[in-house]
């Protein structure tokens, strides 16, 4: 039997399926995309998400199959998102990939959501040395990890509020340019310049985040200044974003000894972030190591690598979705 994986990932809005080799090829991947569904909201609607991932699963499915030219003979086991995420989005996926399995004789393993992220940065090739520092930045997620080469994983620091993503989309709406916000703010605060005096919250207080409160800063700015180049608000906002994220991931690399520093997650697209993240690491002496751009969000390919470490591990039982799921479980 061949070693082929087929990795689905419904945690949020898109439904993602990919078939991955164990050294992190990918054999063919799909995303069915839900923005053009959310866009009128501003935001993902979790009903409507879930909905859309019962039209999409099962097609989604077929067409990674056919890209492939394989059958559900030739695969070795499905892996399937479980959490953390939308209840249900999670739910649509994993009764998805246990009827699949049912159907087809196969073994279900249920992936950590977080997981999947950490190990988005060895798909196509293998990039990441232990220790890791692993900073993972997404829509729903903002946390620092210390990942030994077993799959241990100590998380220290994370979010008390709102995750960057939740900052980034949020400030978009306020600045009227649509969802998702991440991309939109990326592209348009190259244009403008940073002279918005905008707060660093908990920049020096130990490794967790806080991004509320430099939210709060810009809506009220933008309510004194309604007329200020929305590029300017966007540059200085992402200029106190990546103060932030990168003063922790230095001193988070003096504290706990680390081969390389691996960004991942959807904010881990963000060229300034990319930028930054670089000069940190020659600064400290270690190695930076992230996923191609189109592996940076969520998708099942992450998820179906990540499934070959439970499969190595014996990890299977029926999954469950647990929307709890620390990024030190399994």
């Amino acid at each position: 039997m061949a070693d082929l994986m087929l990795g689905i990932e419904t945690s949020c809005d898109d439904t993602g399926v990919a078939i991955v080799r164990p050294d992190g090829s990918v054999v063919a991947s799909a995303v069915a995309s839900q923005v053009e569904l959310h866009d009128r909201y501003g935001g993902v609607y979790p009903e409507m998400a879930s909905r859309a991932h019962v039209d999409a699963i099962l097609p989604t499915v077929r067409q990674v199959l056919d890209d492939a030219g394989l059958t559900p003979a030739d695969l070795t086991a499905i892996g399937v998102t479980r959490g953390p995420g939308l209840i249900g989005s999670l739910v649509v996926g994993t009764n998805s990939a246990v009827g699949l399995g049912d159907g087809w004789g196969l073994p279900v393993y249920g992936v950590n959501h977080l997981r999947g992220h950490l190990r988005s940065a060895d798909l196509d090739e293998q990039r990441v040395t232990y220790p890791a520092m692993v900073l993972l930045v997404s829509g729903g997620h903002t946390l620092l990890a210390h990942v030994q080469e077993d799959g241990d994983v100590t998380l220290v620091g994370s979010t008390r509020d709102d995750s960057v993503g939740e900052a980034y989309d949020k400030v978009a709406r306020m600045l009227g340019l649509g969802y998702p916000g991440g991309p939109a703010i990326d592209r348009l605060a190259p244009t403008g310049t940073p002279d918005v005096d905008l707060p660093r919250p908990a920049r020096d207080l130990g490794l967790d985040f806080s991004f509320s409160g430099l939210k709060s800063a810009v809506s009220r700015f933008l309510a004194a200044h309604p007329d200020h180049p929305p590029e300017n608000v966007a540059a200085s906002f992402v200029e106190a974003c990546l103060d932030v994220l990168v003063s922790k991931c230095r001193k988070a690399l003096a504290q706990h000894p680390s081969r390389c520093l691996v960004v991942v997650g959807g904010v881990a697209a963000s060229p300034q972030l990319r930028e930054r993240a670089a000069a940190l690491c020659t600064e400290a002496g270690v190695e930076l190591c992230l996923p191609p751009l189109r592996w940076s969000t969520d998708n099942g390919a992450m998820i179906g690598l990540a499934a070959w470490d439970y499969h190595a591990r014996g990890l299977q039982e029926r999954p469950r979705p647990d929307t709890s799921l620390t990024i030190a479980d399994w």
